[in-house]
């Protein structure tokens, strides 16, 4: 019986303390961020504003080809899933639903923004050197940068 009392270690020296990770602060308003899956692209997407339902924006998000996350496929924010109404079973955090679109679906999207103002800027800058007056020897500068000053205003 003494022997065995020998090897014990004592509870002082067994913490839990030490076998804890080490807490780190969040802000409250800090949405939860799901962990990456490869081919998906995350969003969250608002169903309601002070309490009051946007179903046209979640609709226009539906079409576009975005779909609620839900929580048994997310284990890491299994907490946030809704118990009931519409999106029984998605993750929703104070009106705003998480949801998911194929990465190549928002690739091809992005670039048909692109190509589209592309275009609106060629034609921008084809009307506008059409209202060049061809009898002045003077040439229209185009100058498409912007820069940004901080000052007094005065």
């Amino acid at each position: 019986m003494e022997q065995l009392e020998l090897n014990r270690k004592s509870r002082e020296s067994d913490s839990r303390e030490k076998a804890q990770r080490p807490m780190v602060w969040r802000a409250p308003e800090t949405l939860p961020t799901p962990d990456p899956r490869p081919g998906w692209t995350h969003r969250w997407v608002r169903t309601s504003s002070m309490g009051i339902a946007d179903p046209g924006n979640i609709s226009s998000k539906f079409r576009e080809g975005y779909e609620p996350c839900k929580g048994d496929e997310y284990p890491e924010l299994m907490m946030h899933a809704s118990t009931e109404g519409r999106f029984k079973g998605a993750i929703e955090v104070g009106g705003l639903l998480l949801c998911r679109i194929p990465s190549e679906i928002l690739a091809s999207r992005m670039q048909q923004h692109d190509e589209k103002n592309k275009m609106q800027m060629e034609s921008v800058d084809n009307t506008f050197l059409r209202d060049r007056d061809a009898r002045s020897n003077m040439a229209m500068i185009v100058d498409k940068k912007s820069k940004v000053t901080f000052g007094s205003g005065t």
